[in-house]
């Protein structure tokens, strides 16, 4: 049975269509299903060498780990990855700075450490601290939001969702019209020039009775 069979599409590198099937399909499952579906998953999306999945059940539970589990880094992706680790733990301890989803990118995204190795290495290291924490609101919704997208971890995406881009135009017209509520409290700013044209028609009115008293002198 190859991965194409387990998801139940025909083979296709459209990442989007695997992923919609390979949920799909996960919400039914059972846990050995489930176990299944994950390997067909990162078969369809060429993150592990394309096997067929009985053969990884023939091998045994051993031989099923080392099969999911990744190339072992070389001396340099593993210095990169223990310094990632670093930097995520030092940033737990800042409880201000891990509420700022940039200060994320800029660790994770990062070169090397965006290559899909290093990058599934870090979050089999962090998953224990950072998934549970992501799942139950222990971040605010666009950090984890990105961390369950950027290390794929399904429940983490489905507790929070994607903010709807069409409230942000809503809020923005909102914000406007109380600032313009604000300014038309406001009085005119021509009030300021009454004082200098009242004094313009007093001097008037002043030369208009000098200029008349020499006339009728």
């Amino acid at each position: 049975m190859t991965c194409w069979d387990i998801l139940g599409i025909e083979p296709t590198n459209d990442r989007d269509r695997i992923r919609q099937a390979y949920e799909g399909q996960m919400k039914f499952a059972s846990e050995e299903e489930a176990r299944d579906l994950e390997r067909a998953y990162r078969e369809a999306t060429g993150e592990v060498p394309a096997t067929s999945v009985q053969e990884t059940q023939a091998s045994g539970p051993e031989s099923q780990g080392q099969a999911v589990r990744q190339e072992e880094l070389d001396a340099q992706d593993a210095q990169v990855v223990r310094e990632v680790v670093i930097q995520v733990k030092a940033l737990l301890n800042d409880s201000q700075r891990q509420k700022d989803v940039g200060i994320w990118k800029a660790i994770l995204c990062e070169p090397p450490a965006d290559h899909m190795p290093i990058r599934r290495e870090i979050a089999r290291q962090l998953e224990p601290q950072l998934r549970p924490m992501a799942e139950n609101g222990g971040f605010p919704q666009p950090v984890a939001h990105f961390l369950g997208d950027w290390f794929e971890w399904l429940s983490v995406r489905d507790a929070n969702p994607e903010p709807d881009p069409r409230n942000l135009p809503e809020q923005d017209m909102a914000d406007e019209y109380h600032s313009s509520d604000a300014e038309q409290d406001q009085p005119p700013q021509m009030v300021n020039f009454w004082p200098a044209v009242i004094g313009w028609i007093v001097g008037l009115v002043i030369l208009a009775s000098f200029f008349g008293g020499m006339g009728g002198g």
